[in-house]
């Protein structure tokens, strides 16, 4: 019921009477023309609209009631979306290999994250595992452009493009830094900082935090 109230909305119900036929509002709604007319019905025996039918045809208004109701939807719609540039996941702290301390000591690198993010990094970065729970939300960050750093070429091979997305580690500022073309779906994480975040934290392996992306 509360769709076909929307449908009568957006048709501007809310500031006019409409006038529509079942026929039209079946094909809105994607109903039948039974069920359209059931559904106008049901509106009208709730109060939440006005309906007058004519021998010209069928007029309809949205009541205080009906307003009333589609703005308490819109609140609560606004509680999702409002805070939708907020990400937030738990993960646990794991020892890399040392293969984030070797690539954000890289110039080609270093020197855009200084100019593109703002920060000198720290040598090293810290590692999240991401719990199976947590992994959708993880997920929707392969599908984010984030802050783009380029790739760049050395005298032996070429560094790949990767993105960044700012990030909050109990309240310490940092940034995910993650390869920008990926082929499959990993668990992990990984985040680099002006400080050392496993220091300033005192975390150890097997320590749950939780980050919180800003998009």
């Amino acid at each position: 019921m509360l769709e076909a109230l929307k449908v009568l909305a957006l048709m501007n119900a809310t500031r006019e009477v409409v006038k529509i036929s079942c026929k039209d509002f079946a094909k809105k709604i994607n109903q039948s023309v039974q069920t359209a007319s059931r559904r106008l019905k049901e509106l009208e025996d709730e109060g939440l609209v006005e309906r007058i039918i004519k021998k010209n045809g069928q007029f309809v208004v949205i009541t205080e009631k009906g307003f009333n109701l589609l703005h308490s939807e819109y609140l609560q719609l606004k509680k999702i979306f409002e805070n939708s540039n907020i990400l937030r996941f738990r993960g646990t702290v794991f020892s890399g290999l040392g293969e984030g301390r070797y690539y954000v000591s890289l110039e080609g690198y270093r020197k855009q994250f200084k100019e593109k993010l703002g920060i000198d990094p720290f040598p090293g970065t810290l590692n999240i595992r991401v719990p199976k729970e947590e992994i959708t939300i993880k997920k929707r960050l392969d599908n984010e452009k984030g802050i783009k750093i380029e790739s760049f070429k050395s005298e032996d091979r070429t560094f790949g493009e990767v993105k960044a997305f700012k990030c909050k580690v109990k309240g310490i500022d940092a940034f995910i830094v993650m390869p920008r073309r990926t082929h499959h779906l990993n668990d992990v994480v990984e985040l680099i900082s002006e400080k050392k975040i496993r220091d300033e934290l005192k975390l150890r392996d097997g320590d749950e935090v939780e980050i919180e992306v800003i998009l």
